[in-house]
């Protein structure tokens, strides 16, 4: 037994006494379990102890490492729907943070809840040092507590979340420092702490600007976006990447990856392509598969968007024309891209020759220069959707189970309702 207290102590004498950085953010959640994610300032043995009112409590103890930036994803585990659990963080008998999180209801169809989600994209965190220089791009981080105001279910955040500086895509330093600066924001903690988080990426968290697959560290990018967000999984079918998928009761969403295995913009021979076709093969079986009244696919670039502009999917039509045709070939409805990248927000609606609507809400910029493009060609626009100033995203998911509703809209960064739009069920 002494050699148990020995090895224990050895143990806690190998890591600091530390205080929370960044977090505790809420992750993936289900019904049964619940993901915690947050970054301590150095290394550091954890006691977490979370319980409800009718449970006992639980203890896990976990470590924080340096290899990693003292990040750590927890996830609690047997945990019954619909509950409010109070959770504690301490180490070394500091009390370090305690707080709550209630898990999703099971699906019920004969009664489903109202809900909502907030998303957007294109984060610009400003430096003082470099003020002079950022001052002209960044934004304030105020439209967080805006965002927080309308109380979503949980968050998107739909890429360009970290805006990698020049150079900084070249080393680990450089990736896991912007990350950590990012995380940090004292605007974002309470919005960690009190809302459930996902996330896609696109080039400014990839790499450098217009980054593609032969982009040499793009595994030391994949890593930093496990080790900073708390998806349900990363990559699908044996391939490597974020692509994943979550359901919130009715609905569900599918998160890809623009990134991995985009092939170069100026490429000649062989197939040009953004999300490859294994990506597709997989986004389309599960699309099928899916029984949800609407389906949400997940994507850095605009996808419904016929303007021929920047990344626009439209600069890569053949790739474009094959996923549409797929989706029409298979009858599939009620899909709704969710997309960032431009630093303008609009709404797209495009009608297969099926009948069936597609929509593309593209929300951008959070907090970053937007830009004023409303004419740039985007024959699928709809009309009174295009926003050129600091804006996020909201749906809500409204009606029965047969007549199920989303009520789209958009916001500025004071919280004012710029738009609004519904779709119903097809």
């Amino acid at each position: 037994m002494k050699y148990f207290f020995l090895a224990q102590f050895l143990l806690i004498s190998a890591f600091g006494f530390s205080q929370i950085l960044s977090g505790p953010m809420i992750g993936h959640q289900t019904p049964q379990e619940t993901k915690i994610w947050l970054q301590t300032e150095v290394p550091s043995v954890l006691s977490i102890m979370y319980s409800s009112k009718s449970e006992a409590s639980q203890t896990i103890i976990a470590n924080t490492h340096q290899e990693n930036w003292n990040t750590i994803t927890i996830q609690f585990e047997r945990l019954n729907p619909n509950t409010l659990y109070n959770y504690t963080i301490t180490s070394s008998g500091k009390l370090l943070f305690e707080g709550t999180f209630t898990t999703p209801q099971i699906l019920d169809t004969r009664n489903l809840p109202n809900y909502s989600l907030a998303f957007g994209s294109c984060t610009y965190i400003n430096e003082e040092q470099n003020a002079q220089v950022e001052e002209s791009f960044g934004r304030s981080l105020d439209i967080i507590s805006s965002i927080q105001k309308t109380k979503p279910d949980f968050m998107l955040w739909l890429g360009d979340n970290i805006y990698l500086r020049k150079g900084e895509w070249r080393s680990k330093t450089g990736v896991y420092n912007r990350y950590t600066d990012f995380k940090s924001q004292p605007e974002l903690q309470s919005f960690w702490q009190n809302t459930t988080h996902y996330a896609i990426w696109d080039d400014h968290d990839f790499g450098p600007n217009d980054a593609d697959r032969s982009f040499v560290n793009k595994d030391i990018t994949l890593q930093a976006f496990k080790d900073f967000w708390a998806n349900p999984t990363y990559g699908v079918n044996g391939q490597s990447g974020i692509t994943t998928q979550f359901s919130y009761q009715d609905v569900e969403f599918f998160l890809l990856d623009n990134r991995f295995f985009r092939s170069p913009n100026e490429r000649k021979t062989r197939k040009r392509e953004i999300l490859g076709k294994a990506q597709i093969e997989w986004l389309v079986d599960a699309l099928v598969n899916s029984k949800a009244n609407f389906k949400f696919v997940v994507v850095g670039g605009q996808f419904i968007s016929d303007a021929a502009v920047y990344e626009n999917h439209a600069t890569y039509p053949e790739e474009r024309d094959y996923l549409l045709s797929l989706i029409e070939s298979e009858g599939l409805k009620n899909i709704v891209f969710l997309t960032g990248d431009r630093h303008k927000t609009e709404l797209s609606k495009l009608q297969l020759e099926n009948g069936t609507a597609l929509y593309d809400f593209t929300s951008s910029p959070m907090a970053s220069k937007a830009f004023d493009s409303e004419h740039e060609g985007n024959n699928n626009q709809v009309k009174g959707t295009h926003v050129a100033t600091q804006n996020f995203g909201s749906i809500t998911v409204s009606g029965d189970n047969e007549h199920r509703v989303l009520l789209l809209k958009t916001f500025d960064a004071s919280g004012k309702l710029l738009w609004e739009h519904e779709i119903q069920k097809q």
